[in-house]
């Protein structure tokens, strides 16, 4: 097998990995992962658009999320407002006092989970893993469409995430 789908697969099966782990944990607070995303981006930036949010999500691609984020107004967890009757396109999205309980509640499944995965390798090797799925999140030409994705977890000061995909500063 070569090095390179080798490298695949064990992407794949960690992203699986990662994902069953996390839907189970997310299990008895109703929320499935995309929606657990979705609570912590409106933790963060709230308030956000539709395609703001979308821009930021990795469980989706696009930036429309609509279905998703029709789901978690109809569990109370988020509002979604149009501030401009004239304009139904431009919707801000917030979390509700439930959306927030539970997004409090998922930050804190993330960080065990942050907690065991901190474990599994030396700060240089995760360094290692963390530059070469980068790289490939990106795609061989650069352009592959992680970067806003994933760039949402650095500090905001260092990416510049929170400037164009938040509402009102």
């Amino acid at each position: 097998m070569r090095r390179a789908e080798k490298l695949r697969y064990l992407a794949l099966a960690a992203q699986r990995e990662g994902n069953r782990s996390l839907a189970a944990a997310l299990r008895p607070l109703g929320l499935t992962p995309a929606q657990s995303e979705v609570l912590r981006l409106l933790g963060d930036y709230a308030p956000l658009t539709l395609t703001g949010l979308g821009e930021l999500l990795v469980c989706e691609s696009g930036t429309n999320p609509s279905r998703l984020v029709d789901r978690t107004v109809e569990l109370g967890l988020v509002s979604r407002t149009t501030p401009d009757a004239g304009d139904r396109r431009q919707v801000i999205l917030r979390l509700t006092a439930k959306g927030r309980s539970l997004e409090e509640q998922v930050r804190g499944i993330e960080e065990a989970m942050y907690a065991e995965l901190d474990g599994i390798g030396t700060d240089a090797e995760l360094a290692t893993v963390i530059a070469v799925l980068d790289r490939g999140g990106r795609g061989v030409s650069g352009a592959g469409d992680c970067g806003a994705g994933c760039a949402w977890r650095e500090p905001a000061s260092s990416k510049g995430v929170v400037a164009y995909s938040r509402i009102g500063g």
